[in-house]
């Protein structure tokens, strides 16, 4: 990434189509901030908003873009078009760990982080999907065992019974049953 003209510019964008290409271009380009190439940073109330982003917001957040796009990759966000994996979630933890400030406290989970509880406190989150908080396991054995039920359902002998048990309700009428005897006991 470059700034050229006050435009912020992707460089070598052609090299960040495959994975391989992708890890050792971000390795060149992250160690070497383009703050590095100037003496001393500029005053981060007077300088250019250029400037500001090249030496105060850059050094800082490409590596964490460039974490991120590593934990994506572990997380299959790439093969699948959901996943359980909120980007922001983990930048916004990323970052906050990695704070100057915060360099002798000890690494903080996201939903510990305070500003991140108090937002949540006034703005829930809707549960996270079973689909998504299942593992792949787990899921081809809930989908296995579903399955196998519907097969053994299918079963002549099955079918045979459930028509029985169903006519045996139609005929007894379980359910007026049921209402006479509570009845009887709530005379009592």
């Amino acid at each position: 990434v470059s700034l050229e003209g006050g435009i912020l510019q992707p460089s070598h964008m052609e090299q960040f189509h495959s994975a391989p290409e992708a890890d050792t271009v971000i390795q060149q380009l992250l160690p070497m901030p383009q703050a590095a190439l100037l003496p001393e940073p500029p005053d981060s109330k007077t300088c250019s908003p250029g400037e500001y982003l090249e030496y105060f917001i850059f050094p800082v957040l490409l590596p964490g873009m460039a974490e991120l796009l590593h934990r994506a990759k572990k997380e299959k966000c790439f093969k699948r078009k959901r996943t359980k994996f909120i980007a922001c979630d983990f930048l916004t933890e990323w970052l906050y760990n990695k704070n100057p400030k915060r360099k002798d406290e000890s690494f903080t989970e996201f939903f510990s982080i305070p500003f991140v509880r108090d937002w949540l406190k006034d703005h829930p989150r809707p549960p996270t999907p079973l689909s998504l908080r299942l593992s792949e396991e787990a899921a081809s054995i809930v989908i296995q065992s579903f399955w196998r039920g519907y097969r053994v359902r299918c079963g002549s002998e099955i079918q045979e019974l459930r028509q029985w048990q169903k006519q045996l309700r139609e005929v007894k009428n379980i359910t007026k049953v049921v209402e006479e005897f509570w009845a009887k006991q709530e005379a009592k």
